[in-house]
């Protein structure tokens, strides 16, 4: 393998991953890693037969040793020119404390790791989610330390102690916040090293996981969302790769530490139209 071959690292090997990988990843080597391995190597196959070069890797984006275990598997393969992140858990998946170790404090980890390796010209994407928008405003000393608390210290932010985040869906809206927070606060650090990194807030996007959110108990108000929103219609993963593309690529070189809301108009229904509070 050539030493300069560029490298798309894609955690997560869930739909909206893959079809921005799909995007930007042709003539380049995709590093696909996941928690579970038959899962990436289950997709690792079907990517190959469709003339990708993959190779795949387990990681716990929790882990601070696991994420840099990856990136050390990322730069042996070459030089790193593209991150996706889409990896984490949802509100009916864990815990309120796993949610904010998974979403909040991984993405802090992976954003801080690979930038210390992003390749001159690189870009990176995080898919976060809509529930970052519906969450309250925060105050201005919030917004700061989630976006810039050295990472190891994130979880001791006294906002987000287990007395204060009780509910899985509360603990959810405040990691997706903190990820939109944390990609502008990096973008300032991946920007000396000349490469951009972007946020994506996908509402409700047709996925296996989401078909089992709509299958669940909050089925209801999901189908809620999709009924009185602008667009009436839940979103696909190529409408979240669309924009990720634009974003990565040549034509978005001006757009760097932006977050991205595609939900179809549920959120402007949240706040001000049938789905806002009377």
């Amino acid at each position: 393998m050539k030493a300069n071959k560029e490298v798309v690292v894609l955690i997560g090997s869930g739909s909206i991953g893959v079809a921005i990988a799909r995007r930007v990843g042709v003539g380049k080597h995709i590093l696909l890693a996941d928690l579970r391995k038959e899962n990436a190597d289950a997709l690792a196959k079907v990517m190959s037969e469709a003339g990708y070069e993959v190779s795949t890797t387990v990681v716990d984006i929790s882990s601070k040793d696991s994420i840099r275990d990856l990136v050390k598997k990322a730069t042996a393969l070459g030089d790193v020119t593209r991150l996706i992140h889409a990896a984490g858990v949802s509100p009916s998946q864990a815990a309120p404390a796993t949610i904010l170790h998974v979403d909040l404090y991984g993405t802090a980890l992976i954003l801080e790791e690979f930038g210390k390796v992003i390749a001159k010209g690189g870009s990176g994407v995080v898919i976060a989610s809509q529930s970052g928008h519906r969450l309250p405003a925060l105050t201005p000393e919030q917004d700061k330390a989630l976006a810039t608390t050295p990472t190891e210290d994130l979880l001791s932010l006294p906002m987000l102690q287990a007395d204060r985040v009780t509910d899985p869906l509360n603990a959810y809206q405040i990691a997706k916040r903190g990820n939109t927070l944390r990609v502008m606060a990096e973008a300032v650090k991946w920007g000396k090293c000349g490469a951009r990194i972007n946020a994506i807030s996908p509402g409700i996007i047709i996925t296996p996981l989401a078909k089992d959110e709509l299958d669940g108990p909050r089925g209801d108000g999901y189908r809620k969302m999709i009924e009185t929103s602008a667009a009436g219609r839940a979103g696909t993963p190529d409408e979240i790769a669309n924009v990720a593309a634009l974003l990565m690529g040549a034509d978005g070189t001006f757009i760097t530490g932006s977050d991205f809301l595609m939900d179809g108009g549920v959120t402007a229904a949240y706040w001000y139209g049938e789905l806002a509070a009377k």
